[in-house]
């Protein structure tokens, strides 16, 4: 399967990613991976070296006549977000990712692809391994755990790089040159409650949401996808208020990044109430599919019956974490008042898991102004605090600040109207980027990014286009051999 991928143009970015996704990378559990990039360094025979928080730097020096040139950091993160449909049987920690092209684009066979941001890494490792490409001297650096946390990026010691310029590839719009992006903080409302025994005279159903678009919780936020977990709630809710529904357990969503597309309930009904619930429940259904059906057509919910459980949660605190949920913000907060359709705070109601006891629910709260990241967090802990939730924020991460005078953006903005006749789209993301991290140690680096076009990152859905990886490369090469001179 994976052939047909290394036959594609240009051939040694194919290849290097064919070799990388051959290799698990899951973030926190990135050895393999690492292993996998300082033997590569090592084996070109240039000066690899790996920080204390595993992050690898590859030094290549500049090719004749480049010496006088500013050093370049080309920058990528090395894990990828592990996903894959409840109906794939795949092993993310022994099985390499199963590539195909499909109408123009390369994707997975029913998990995440692994495109973001291995696309970035394979054009750095071609770009190391070239011969012929003119390149000021080069610091790679591949960072580790950029989906769950960045703190590859936040361990990054100052002093360690020397470059002058940070070309980070890991955006997903290739008519884009990104200059700042959203910070981000992660929240977790959790607590315990009592199991209660099921009463008698009850049937059990399973309830399932599934077939949403799903995608990345940054870059989707804004597009109307729907959150498995909020229409789980409101289906429990109603379930709730007309017929005395109780919960035995909830599965719902996965990683913070992604928007959740499926997600799982076991609950029971009073019998007497059975063909009254599911008139309600497929009437509650449809509205709910009809709601969707432009943005996520391919939504089905379900009950069936199955075996009744034996206990279920304690119902003050099912009706305190159903109103919490329901209550809570998912998606768009904010849009941003300085730059057009740039959204400025969001968050997504990212994993819901209820069972034996004990309850989480986790959330990715970003924005790019950290006043209003605050504000959101806060408003989302009131809400899982007055259901007597604990509730817990970390994983702070800053965002970054856009500079329009920034010098290496004018070279790309010229190269890139010079190589595709059309004016680039000078913008700032909603996703988090390493850049506003890495500038913090590292203050004075001029930062730019950018990177083929990408879509449904962070899901099964996820693909590259195969052109967008050629204009990638293309764009890539040329501001490499244009880098400023040495003031």
């Amino acid at each position: 399967m994976n052939s047909e991928i290394r036959a594609l143009e240009p051939i040694s970015v194919w290849n290097n990613f064919a070799d990388l996704n051959a290799v698990p990378r899951a973030s926190k559990k990135e050895e393999q991976v690492i292993a996998f990039m300082m033997a590569f360094g090592q084996g070109l025979g240039l000066s690899t070296t790996k920080d204390e928080v595993g992050n690898v730097i590859i030094r290549k020096p500049a090719t004749p006549t480049m010496e006088n040139r500013k050093t370049v950091v080309l920058q990528s993160h090395l894990d990828m977000v592990h996903q894959k449909n409840r109906d794939t049987k795949f092993d993310f920690s022994t099985q390499g990712i199963e590539m195909m092209v499909v109408d123009g684009w390369v994707k997975a066979n029913g998990t995440t692809l692994g495109a973001d941001n291995g696309m970035g890494v394979a054009a750095i490792m071609a770009i190391l391994q070239s011969n012929q490409l003119q390149h000021p001297a080069i610091e790679a650096l591949f960072t580790i755990d950029e989906e769950t946390g960045m703190t590859g990026a936040q361990g990054l010691k100052g002093g360690i790089l020397k470059g002058d310029i940070l070309l980070n590839l890991d955006t997903e719009e290739d008519d884009e040159i990104d200059i700042g992006c959203a910070g981000g903080v992660d929240l977790t409302a959790s607590r315990s409650y009592k199991e209660e025994e099921t009463p008698s005279g009850v049937m059990a159903y399973q309830i399932s949401v599934k077939g949403l678009h799903g995608g990345h919780s940054g870059m989707d936020i804004h597009r109307g996808f729907g959150n498995a977990n909020k229409i789980m709630n409101r289906l429990l809710f109603e379930g709730f208020e007309s017929f005395g529904l109780r919960i035995a357990s909830i599965d719902g969503g996965g990683l913070r990044n992604a928007i959740p597309r499926e997600s799982e309930a076991v609950v029971v009904v009073d019998e007497i109430h059975h063909d009254a619930f599911a008139l309600e429940f497929n009437q509650l259904a449809s509205s709910i599919k009809k709601e969707f059906k432009v943005m996520d057509p391919n939504l089905v919910i379900s009950a069936e019956v199955t075996d009744v459980p034996a206990f279920v949660m304690e119902l003050g605190v099912q009706e305190g974490i159903t109103r919490a949920i329901y209550a809570a913000h998912n998606g768009v907060y904010a849009m941003s008042p300085t730059m057009e359709d740039l959204v400025q705070t969001s968050n997504n109601i990212a994993r819901v898991k209820i069972k034996e006891g004990k309850l989480k629910v986790m959330c990715l709260t970003r924005s790019s102004v950290e006043s209003s990241k605050i504000d959101l967090a806060n408003a989302l802990r009131s809400c899982f605090e007055l259901c007597g939730c604990s509730v817990e924020l970390k994983g702070f991460y800053p965002g970054w600040n856009p500079n329009m005078n920034s010098p290496i953006l004018k070279v790309l903005t010229a190269k890139y109207e010079e190589l595709f006749n059309d004016k680039p789209k000078v913008v700032a993301c909603h996703a988090g980027l390493e850049c506003g991290i890495l500038g913090q140690n590292y203050p004075e680096m001029d930062m730019i990014s950018f990177g083929p076009t990408i879509k449904g990152a962070h899901s099964p859905d996820e693909r590259v286009e195969i052109e967008s990886v050629k204009k990638f490369w293309k764009f890539l090469k040329e501001i490499l051999a244009n880098t400023p001179i040495k003031e």
